[in-house]
């Protein structure tokens, strides 16, 4: 019996003292991206991710390749641990597309498959600009109250909320700049926003704007020569003197674009027309619509040139109806 009981234990302590499975392994991966991990990127920029796989007998080197096909590339270096970078080049594609690529890590003198390592990558199609060619910009109606976001993605934090009207009651509008798709093949449109700090923008469902509208023409008001210009297609076709905000009270400088016309005023001190701006007034924050930069007629020409405003751009009555025959709705508007 006691010879039975020590030739067990003589057993179990060989097996116990034998090398686990892991240990035995020729390679292990140090570094890299977990088998089957997603990643979404923006096919508009660079990306890599670096590998490294190493050989459990130090006197081995070990060499990395790429499985297949692959828009991606692979630099990397023979050792003991080889690393490499697995790179994405930027490529045209107007849509999200994806494709899996496989790191295989093999001991140099062999062509045994040792090691892989396969992730899905997701590209996301680069964003599309929606200004030009040459002086050619856009917007859209607001069809349903949406949630602006900081990136073109539904889960992205929400900058601010857009009505689909203004606070004149007037269809509201956006000035669009970009427009992405996201991982779900989801388009989404970078726009203007009125909210302040003065030039902030947001991306939005595409599916909650109008059809795109196309405008040609350009606004520019310049605070020092107190003058507003027009152009089209580039040439300037209108120019007057205005008023401007005075120095308590100044007319915010930036890019922003006319969203609303107004008319049939019953008070004399808007003129006969008025355009509403996506600029605010960083100081007349408590006006009624949150202090909007209009631009719009005066009863007290005479003051016209010089800065005798709340913020808002003034013109001479006869101006005004001038301007108004040539500005269309979504015109860019700088105030320098």
């Amino acid at each position: 019996m006691n010879r039975i009981v020590a030739s067990i234990a003589a057993v179990f302590l060989v097996v116990s003292a034998a090398p686990t499975q892991a240990s035995l392994a020729p390679l292990r991966w140090e570094a890299g991206p977990v088998s089957g991990q997603r990643i979404t990127i923006d096919g508009g920029k660079p990306f890599s991710f670096t590998v490294k796989a190493a050989a459990a007998d130090p006197k081995q080197k070990v060499r990395l390749s790429l499985l297949g096909t692959s828009p991606m590339q692979l630099r990397a270096t023979v050792g003991n641990p080889a690393v490499g970078v697995v790179q994405y080049t930027p490529q045209k594609s107007g849509s999200t597309r994806s494709f899996s690529v496989t790191v295989v890590a093999r001991l140099v003198g062999t062509s045994r498959l040792a090691l892989t390592r396969t992730v899905v990558i997701v590209v996301r199609a680069a964003a599309r600009t929606l200004v030009g060619p040459g002086p050619r910009y856009r917007w859209a109606f607001v069809l349903a109250r949406t949630a602006a976001r900081s990136a073109p993605k539904s889960s992205a934090k929400v900058v601010t909320e857009i009505p689909t009207g203004t606070s004149d009651g007037r269809p509201n509008l956006v000035l669009t700049i970009a427009e992405q798709s996201d991982a779900r093949g989801r388009s989404w449109v970078r726009v203007r926003l009125t909210d302040l700090p003065n030039g902030k923008t947001g991306w939005v469902p595409k599916t909650d704007l109008s059809e795109f509208r196309v405008v040609q023409t350009l606004l520019v008001v310049d605070t020092k020569r107190l003058t507003l210009t027009l152009f089209d297609r580039g040439h300037a076709v209108f120019r007057a003197p205005v008023g401007v905000g005075r120095q308590a009270s100044p007319t915010p400088r930036g890019f922003f674009y006319v969203r609303e016309k107004l008319t049939n005023f019953h008070n004399p001190f808007y003129g006969p027309i008025a355009f509403g701006t996506s600029a605010r007034s960083s100081v007349l924050t408590d006006w009624p619509g949150g202090g909007i930069i209009g631009i719009h007629g005066t009863n007290t020409p005479a003051l016209i040139p010089g800065q005798i405003s709340h913020g808002c751009i003034r013109l001479r009555n006869d101006d005004i109806l001038r301007l108004a025959r040539r500005l269309p709705l979504g015109t860019p508007l700088i105030v320098r």
